[in-house]
């Protein structure tokens, strides 16, 4: 018995500022699982940015050229309502630590009570990931350190042009 099955859509929300080695780990598995991958950047208007909305969607689109199913995107507001308007059945979360989980497990909750058709999709980091965070880039960076190891190779010369001192 075959079944006409809805296609597997997820959104993939976060800040990427900036996209990390995890992040881009994450893609690629989750874009392996579902029909169609959506990574949403959240406009958050109070962080202060170290890229603008248009060069991280530049920076992960480029990261992220060769996996077809998989389109970068911006969102504000909350995600359920944002899965709802395009149409996504899953949301996609890293994992990294267990007090990742405590948050994610609130999250998670709080939107299935608010769109119930929406699942959320929990993928561990990988081991060589599980460490790294845009927060900590950040540190690295304003303190004069590369983090060149920690994101894609373009995410790389982008932070070298920001901050010329660190070669």
């Amino acid at each position: 018995m075959t079944r006409n099955r809805r296609p597997l859509v997820a959104i993939y929300p976060g800040s990427f500022d900036p996209l990390t080695n995890g992040h881009l780990d994450l893609i690629s598995r989750g874009g392996s699982l579902v029909d169609h991958l959506i990574v949403a950047i959240l406009q958050n208007t109070e962080k202060q940015p170290l890229f603008t909305i248009d060069e991280r969607i530049g920076m992960i689109r480029e990261a992220v050229a060769g996996l077809n199913n998989v389109e970068v995107d911006t969102f504000e507001g909350l995600l359920v309502d944002y899965a709802a308007r395009r149409g996504a059945n899953a949301i996609l979360r890293g994992i990294r630590a267990v007090s990742d989980y405590e948050t994610e497990l609130q999250m998670a909750l709080l939107n299935r009570r608010m769109r119930p058709e929406t699942e959320t999709i929990f993928l561990m980091a990988r081991e060589e990931y599980s460490f790294i965070s845009s927060r900590m880039i950040k540190e690295i960076i304003t303190l004069g350190g590369d983090a060149g190891s920690f994101v894609p190779a373009n995410v790389a010369n982008r932070l070298r042009a920001k901050f010329p001192a660190l070669g």
